[in-house]
């Protein structure tokens, strides 16, 4: 099994930023050979990585720093009054989590997601080998969260459990659901599966304070950033 000390890391070439217009990007990630135990996943989540299926990766560019690792410190963190509106308004969702796996019903909620939210990203079109290469693959200790509706699936979110919490690594929804802030109710479920777990941390990957799609992140506190090798409490904005 692979540690910290053995693993060997590569870079890609620099290639067009997917978040900041204008901007190129180099991105870190590990040999795919490696052996990744959740203790070792953990660890590297801790120093800033990312899982995309068998993938651990990290922004690595060299004249830009926008891409800010965050996690949520769950025993302290209290919602304000927009965030308990979303809660209460979900409150007749049926939330399980089940083991990560392909179905053509959560494919079918994905592609409709992509196709009408994110039309203008990378991730499309959607595809079955894309979304097993990206929420089925490289599985550990991976979870789906089941968001349904009278028994119709209308949230999916994936999760890893990590040593010290959770990491939320992806939220689909049914788009004409909207209003429910689906994405952000899965990110408070997550901070209740945590606190009923008793693991400290919930991991919302990365922040970009230029990209309007990650102002959500914000509004949990208290937020943690990794800057300079160490975590530390970010300011409100």
């Amino acid at each position: 099994m692979s540690n910290l000390r053995t693993l060997v890391f590569f870079a890609t070439p620099p290639h067009a930023c997917s978040y900041l217009p204008d901007r190129e990007a180099t991105t870190m990630f590990v040999d795919p050979r490696a052996r990744i135990d959740k203790r070792l996943y953990s660890q590297l989540t801790a120093l800033g990585f990312r899982r995309s299926g068998s993938h651990y990766y990290r922004p690595h560019c060299e004249r830009c720093h926008a891409c800010i690792p965050v996690r949520l410190q769950v025993q302290q963190f209290r919602p304000d009054r927009g965030l308990r509106r979303v809660f209460k308004r979900n409150q007749d969702l049926t939330c399980e989590l089940v083991p990560t796996r392909f179905s053509e019903e959560y494919y079918a909620l994905y592609a409709r997601y992509i196709e009408q939210r994110h039309s203008d990203g990378d991730m499309y079109p959607p595809s079955r080998e894309q979304f097993i290469s990206f929420l089925v693959d490289g599985a550990t200790d991976s979870w789906f969260l089941e968001m349904r509706l009278n028994g119709t699936l209308v949230g999916l979110a994936a999760i890893d459990v990590l040593d010290d919490g959770l990491s939320a690594i992806y939220t689909t929804f049914e788009p004409e659901l909207e209003e429910r802030s689906l994405g952000t109710y899965a990110i408070l479920w997550q901070v209740e599966e945590a606190r009923r777990r008793d693991l400290p941390h919930v991991y919302l990957g990365y922040w970009i304070k230029q990209c309007r799609k990650m102002n959500y992140k914000t509004r949990f506190h208290p937020l943690e950033a990794l800057r300079d090798g160490q975590w530390r409490v970010m300011e409100p904005n």
